[in-house]
């Protein structure tokens, strides 16, 4: 049986409102569909969508005593027709896929209910109650339409069909828990096969004294992706012309070519050819050759990084919140009995977790867990791995032997992570294992290194490496302590790097354990970098061709003792803050003790940002250079575009000192357009300099552009960078591109703004190159229909989709082509059709509908035809009539709409047999 009628609860005024506003919208030519206003008149009270026979409209209220108007298709409600829909899935809020969803219509009249197949459940993770046998049974059978109450008590289906979409909502008690974040493995997207090529081209011109100097380099990332294999390929290749009687220079690089393919079922990437081991356990070392490591990526991101398990007991139906430093990061609903939160995203290297938990009856009751981390943490019940096999990968080493490698790290519990691992090459081995602990103290990781070396000439090397690394953030005090390291190795020690290193040299008739660092050469006594320009410099010591190997040091430092530290400090609410970076090492075949740091505070004062720090590093000759640098910014203006001034000065031991002014903006709908100018003075014979400089961030590339000149110099320069992409569907130009990307394809929509990312609209051919995606999580593609024509209609405005790590995935938008046309419909009789009436194609769908006074946005697939007009008297008799259109350059508005004057003929043969099946 179909669905009962009852009679509508709207008042009369509102009534009379929603047909005079449906009217209104029509005659102005706003070309709301016939979908919309079905939508609109069913519309309970209470703003719930109506489906099926759901009022009946009293036509006495209307204007005119309602004769003319036709509120059949209002009174049936946003009908859901038979047939198979694509849908994004969703289960309580969460993306499970994409999928094919059959519908039927349990009686000819009513709306069609979604169906629930074996494929839809699994894809899920639902399982029917034991219960529901029989319904499962039906499962089976192509033609039954199961519904998921049926198999699940309490659940059911939503149906959001303007979004094609489909929710599922299921009690949790049936629901196989689930991690915040996760995307079935079965929806994770491989791609289509397809070629890729990324391009960075640079070219600096620079006159000094007058010789003249041009650099060009052109940087090249190419990929070939067939299933879930992908092919990768870097190189560079750089032009220097020629000066001082020097020749041009050209030169090609190959930088890395490997092969990769995802493994999911081991959470795993296998990669074949250059690669870099994981740097989780050892340090992590250039290999050509086969390497298995765990993909974090494809965890959900609530599993990622390091959260320790909250575990507690609820008396009732609680509320459980979780905070960290005074913010409420997590809040659930758990049964009474014991529950665990295992989901918790990770927010930072610590802060003990408070957690509350607000039972039924108004009780309270709260307690801590430990919350601090450092990188060796891992997750309760989480592995990683990392198996390597190869060559060493260096360039500045002539033999290059054979390594493997084994890590494992496993989060046991809350508390304590273990970690171990094994490196093996010719005349050489190593073992590690460690372990990592959470305290309320803060989180601690030790481990311990043993290494052995047999070097040619040198004898066996045999030592210690012990390592300890602290992590802690003090709420109270703001103060984060991100990282702090201790390393001490014995003299014996010596890393797989080192002892590589060494045993190169060594065939080489060097000893690499003796280090010699070169002396600062002179010249009449008085240092070279400072009687030279840093031009001139590198043009005598050949650093300007890749071989600055003048005044190398010689030989390997064996580092003893190394600290290392990360500080910040919040400083009350007024937004200021100190931070600290520090390094020092001393070694056992070097005198001294290498000392570098970074101090500085930061600061505002209402729009002026400001901070002042100091720091020391190394300079080109080995020496040090301590610097003072300050900064300041202010943005000049309100707006969007409102440009930003900053101010720099620097004072440096050997650089002196630096004033620099710098004025940035952007402009465009989308910032695509950026702009600066600067001007500095600096000390030591640099003297003054301007430069200015302007960029375009396009749909198909990013282009920039500076000029500059100074005391006895001027430089010009260009660079351009985007992305070429050979699919099946063509060839896609766009922006430089991240690893993972999309082709995004709709047909008609030539200049339709992709959302994701600014200035990107979709081409001519209908695709866009969507440059970035998250891989193996759920990505929305949001297309803005603005400036479409009225000829295009799109079906979806969003999509979703989760690829694979470096897959090219194509999201296709489905869009429909039809000419806009306006007609204002009239009988024989010159009465104007009544309002509500549907206007059919030869195909029976429904293209438009009669506002007041005849008039209609209709959009037809061709230039000419005929259409149908039904419509259904009061008394409940079916009428059609039919008509003719044209669509020509001479009918044509200044908006490029046709406009029609149609006699709509109630005799023609066609219709008499529609007549009848009026709706």
């Amino acid at each position: 049986m179909g669905p009962r009628r009852a009679r509508s609860s709207y008042p009369p005024a509102r009534l009379t409102a929603l047909a005079v506003a449906c009217g209104v919208a029509l005659a102005a030519g706003l070309g709301a569909s016939g979908a919309a206003f079905a939508a609109a008149a069913s519309a309970t009270p209470d703003g719930a969508t109506a489906a099926g026979g759901v009022a009946d409209f009293d036509r006495s209220l209307l204007a005119g005593a309602g004769g003319s108007t036709d509120l059949t298709r209002f009174e049936r409600g946003n009908l859901v027709f038979p047939g198979t829909y694509n849908l994004d899935v969703y289960l309580d809020g969460n993306w499970v896929g994409r999928m094919d969803v059959r519908f039927a219509a349990p009686s000819p009249d009513a709306s069609a209910v979604p169906c629930v197949s074996a494929e839809l459940l699994d894809r899920m993770g639902l399982a029917p109650v034991k219960s529901a046998a029989a319904a499962a049974a039906r499962l089976q059978s192509a033609g039954a339409c199961v519904d998921l109450a049926e198999l699940i008590p309490g659940a059911r289906l939503i149906v959001d069909m303007p979004n094609l979409r489909l929710d599922a909502s299921v009690p949790q008690a049936y629901m196989n828990q689930m991690p915040r974040g996760w995307v079935n493995p079965a929806s994770w997207n491989a791609g289509m096969p397809a070629f890729l090529l990324n391009y960075n081209l640079n070219s600096y011109r620079s006159t000094s004294h007058g010789q003249g100097l041009t650099s060009t380099y052109l940087g090249l990332r190419a990929g070939l992706n067939v299933g879930l294999w992908q092919l990768r390929q870097d190189s560079t290749v750089t032009w220097q012309s020629g000066s001082a009687g020097q020749r041009t220079q050209r030169r090609w690089q190959n930088i890395d070519t490997y092969a990769q393919r995802a493994l999911p079922r081991w959470r795993a990437a296998l990669s074949l050819g250059d690669t870099f081991t994981d740097g989780a356990v050892f340090d992590s070392y250039g290999l050509r050759g086969v390497r298995l490591g765990t993909d974090d990526r494809m965890l959900p991101q609530s599993l990622r990084g390091y959260a320790p398990v909250v575990r507690g007991v609820a008396d009732t139906s609680a509320k459980v919140t979780v905070s960290q430093n005074g913010m409420q990061i997590y809040q659930t609903t758990v049964a009474p009995g014991s529950f665990v939160i295992d989901d918790l995203y990770p927010t930072g290297y610590g802060g003990d977790l408070v957690v509350t938990v607000t039972e039924a009856d108004g009780r309270a009751h709260s307690f801590k867990v430990p919350y601090a981390s450092v990188s060796q943490l891992m997750r309760p019940g989480i592995t990683r791995f990392d198996v390597a096999a190869g060559q060493l990968r260096d360039t500045a080493m002539h033999d290059k032997p054979g390594v493997v490698q084994v890590a494992l790290q496993h989060g046991f519990s809350n508390r304590f992570t273990g970690y171990a691992g094994v490196q093996g090459s010719a005349g050489y081995a190593a073992a590690l294992v460690g372990g990592a602990l959470n305290t309320r103290l803060g989180a601690l990781a030790l481990d311990v290194t043993q290494s052995h070396a047999s070097i040619p000439g040198n004898g066996s090397y045999n030592g210690r490496s012990y390592r300890i690394t602290y992590s802690k953030i003090v709420p109270e005090t703001d103060t984060s302590l991100s990282v702090a390291a201790y390393r001490y190795s014995t003299s014996g020690f010596l890393s797989l790097n080192d002892a590589a290193y060494a045993r190169d040299y060594a065939r080489r008739g060097l000893d690499a354990l003796q280090y010699l660092p070169s002396g600062v050469p002179t010249i009449d006594g008085v240092p070279m970098q400072s009687l030279l320009t840093p031009a001139q410099i590198a043009t005598l010591t050949g650093a300007a061709n890749g071989a600055n190997r003048l005044y190398t040091s010689r030989g390997l430092l064996q580092q003893r003792n190394r600290f290392t530290l990360t500080l910040s400090q919040q400083l009350g609410r007024s937004g200021s803050s100190l931070y600290a970076n520090a390094a020092a090492s001393d070694y056992w075949n070097h005198r001294g003790r290498d000392t570098q740091f970074q101090l500085g505070y930061n600061s505002h004062y209402r729009r002026l940002a400001w901070g002042v720090s100091v720091s020391r590093g190394r300079t080109q000759f080995g020496g040090y250079d301590n610097q003072v640098f300050f900064n300041a910014s202010l943005p000049l203006g309100d707006g969007s575009h409102a440009p930003s001034l900053s101010f720099n000065l620097t004072h440096g031991d050997n650089t002196g000192s630096q004033e620099q002014a710098t004025l940035n903006g952007t402009l465009g709908q989308w910032n695509q357009y950026t702009y600066g100018a600067s001007a500095s003075h600096a000390d030591e014979g640099i003297g003054n300099a301007v430069s200015v400089n302007a960029g375009y961030n396009g749909p198909y590339a990013t282009l920039n552009a500076s000029v500059g000149h100074g005391s006895g110099y001027s430089q010009a320069s260009f660079s351009a960078g985007g992305a070429v992409v050979a699919h099946q569907g063509g060839i896609t130009f766009g922006q430089p591109t991240g690893d993972t990307v999309a082709i995004v394809h709709v047909p008609g929509a030539a200049g339709a703004h992709v959302v994701n990312t600014p200035g990107l609209r979709v081409g001519r051919s209908g695709y866009a190159l969507l440059p970035y995606l998250a891989p193996y999580q759920l990505d929305t593609i949001q297309i803005d229909p603005q400036g479409l024509p009225l000829d295009v209609q799109l079906d979806a405005t969003s999509a979703t989709v989760a690829p694979y790590a470096g897959a090219v995935v194509r999201v296709d938008f489905k869009s429909r082509y039809g000419r806009a046309l306006i007609a204002r419909i009239h009988t024989a009789d010159r009465k104007a059709l009544p309002f509500g009436t549907e206007v059919r194609d030869a195909k029976g769908q429904v293209i438009g509908t009669v506002g007041q006074g005849g008039l209609t946005l209709l959009r037809v697939g061709s230039k000419s035809g005929r259409l149908v007009a039904q419509w259904q008297e009061a008394e409940g008799a079916a009428q059609a009539c039919s008509f003719a259109y044209a669509v020509n350059a001479s009918n044509r508005s200044a908006h490029g709409q046709a406009v029609i004057n149609a006699t709509c003929d109630t005799n023609e043969p066609s219709i008499s047999k529609r007549s009848g099946s009026a709706p």
